[in-house]
């Protein structure tokens, strides 16, 4: 029997991290969990781009411009969504994750999750941690790598 599964040697691989505005402050440290993990995975500094949307809501579209365009091996979404008293949250949180799976089975790219959906601040803090086990940002930028490199290898078989 022959088993498959990626690692995380990213070395000449290229990623683009798509990152809200809404919340910056933890944005932004999800954004740097995400740049890690990719460095710590062998990306070169010049092989990331960050690409900055207002909201949640908006991170589908340019995931899928970005997909569309072609040259990279790996996308993480990050942001934060945090429930409101009204059911907005539902709805941009739904649509984000629904638009990023359209776009990952439309262009076979992996597309890393490192959105938070937090009941409240304290939970979106939480996640939004220093280390690579509390950073949703982190989390999103290692499901990318090991995608990539598993797709490479599902193709190469």
């Amino acid at each position: 029997m022959r088993e498959l599964q990626g690692d995380f040697d990213a070395t000449g691989q290229r990623y683009a991290i798509v990152a809200t505005r809404w919340n910056e402050a933890l944005v932004d440290r999800l954004v740097s969990g995400a740049a890690s993990v990719l460095a710590d995975c062998g990306v070169a500094d010049g092989d990331i781009t960050v690409v900055r949307v207002p909201g949640a809501f908006e991170i589908p579209l340019a995931v899928d411009r970005l997909a569309d365009g072609g040259g990279l091996d790996g996308i993480v979404a990050v942001g934060t969504v945090i429930r409101g008293e009204t059911p907005h949250f539902d709805y941009v949180a739904g649509e984000c994750a629904r638009g990023l799976s359209t776009t990952t089975l439309e262009y076979g790219i992996p597309v890393g999750f490192g959105v938070i959906t937090a009941e409240n601040p304290a939970q979106a803090e939480a996640r939004a941690g220093d280390d690579e086990d509390s950073n949703k940002g982190a989390e999103g930028a290692s499901a990318a790598v090991e995608m990539a490199t598993l797709l490479a290898r599902i193709d190469a078989r």
